[in-house]
């Protein structure tokens, strides 16, 4: 696997949580240390809404990709915000309905970059990178991504759980424009994001009460989101059906007992037209 990294990877800091460890937490993974442990129980014991949340965020990755993919037709990725390896990562789902796809993930966190290297390898057909960069920074994104993908052919910008975490509105919408704009008519972004919309007033008070300890312990922060603002990441995209939804209403499989329970985060997935 390719990767693109820093000449000094940068130091690990194992006293402050750290959201893709936390997540990995979440997640019931083992790559975090005792400061990401103490922080997502500390969330949970608050909300405990945030393992369902976690979980099923992963879920809508997989279908989201799946259909990317497959009907859509998409071979190449740009993940942001990937996160820790864990299963049904974005090229192994993409890689199993289209073995020539080509992945570049981004992500800050250097146990992030090291276990990247480590467990993030592609089919033969296919290729798989990995970008040490900050969302931020979407020209040094782009710029390393270019080197893996081909920007003139339709990309799927994943951005998944990641920008709640900027708090600034207009410069999120600022760095969703610069990526969509770099990327030819047919390519998609799917993205996912913290919200108070859903579940209910006495759900959003523990979840705001959960973002607030998080808030307090963290350098990065979380900002949810209503409805009418993460809708206009997706300004100039035709928003796929069902549009901007719970993480778990996305596409779900029926089943005889109707459509699951909402989950406090929307979803969605936008194509370029």
């Amino acid at each position: 696997m390719d990767s693109s990294r820093q000449e000094s990877p940068p130091e690990m800091d194992t006293t402050v949580p750290h959201s893709a460890r936390v997540w990995n937490y979440f997640l019931g993974g083992k790559d975090f240390y005792p400061v990401d442990r103490a922080a997502g129980e500390q969330y949970r014991a608050i909300f405990p809404e945030i393992i369902d949340i976690a979980r099923t965020d992963r879920a809508f990755l997989g279908r989201a990709v799946r259909h990317l993919a497959g009907e859509a037709g998409i071979r190449q990725f740009l993940d942001i915000g990937t996160g820790l390896p864990t299963m049904d990562n974005t090229h192994e789902v993409a890689q199993r309905v289209a073995p020539e796809s080509r992945i570049v993930y981004v992500d800050n966190d250097p146990l992030v970059l090291l276990h990247a290297n480590a467990l993030l390898t592609a089919s033969p057909e296919g290729a798989c990178a990995y970008v040490d960069a900050d969302l931020r920074d979407p020209d040094t994104i782009l710029e390393h991504a270019a080197r893996t993908l081909d920007l003139t052919r339709p990309v799927a910008i994943m951005l998944l759980g990641i920008l709640h975490f900027i708090p600034d509105f207009d410069q999120v919408r600022g760095i969703v424009t610069r990526l969509m704009d770099a990327v030819p008519s047919g390519s998609h972004m799917a993205l996912t994001h913290a919200t108070l919309d859903l579940g209910g007033e006495q759900t959003a008070q523990a979840n705001s009460e959960a973002q607030q300890a998080w808030n307090e312990q963290a350098t990065d922060t979380i900002t949810p989101r209503t409805h009418a603002e993460v809708s206009r990441f997706f300004d100039g995209l035709e928003l796929l059906e069902p549009g901007l939804v719970s993480m778990s209403r996305w596409r779900v499989e029926a089943t005889p007992w109707g459509e699951p329970a909402e989950v406090s985060g929307f979803c969605g997935v936008g194509r370029k037209p």
